[in-house]
């Protein structure tokens, strides 16, 4: 969601897992060879004057310390939005 500035919206994962005790399934999120210094700054059209940036822009170092910070907790997101009175020109990388 911070990189397509809403256009794409993540969900809540949910797993029904079997009823049987002879098999368990794990889910992993992971990051390959993020680089930890670079920005979620949007680019092209995905924000224009109808389409102004939704969340500040972070780098991965930056949020994974905030996930770390405050966990999953269903509104992890809500720490990098904007206000709706920040202009766009204020908002790191948007012209």
């Amino acid at each position: 969601q911070l990189v397509s500035n809403d256009q794409f919206r993540s969900v809540e994962h949910r797993v029904l897992a079997n009823k049987s005790k002879d098999t368990a399934r794990v889910s992993v999120a992971s990051f390959f060879n993020t680089d930890m210094e670079r920005s979620t700054r949007l680019y092209g059209p995905i924000t224009d004057g109808h389409n102004p940036p939704i969340y500040r822009s972070v780098t991965a170092r930056d949020f994974i310390a905030t996930f770390n910070r405050i966990g999953l907790d269903g509104r992890s997101l809500d720490h990098y939005r904007l206000d709706q009175d920040t202009p766009a020109h204020a908002v790191e990388g948007s012209e």
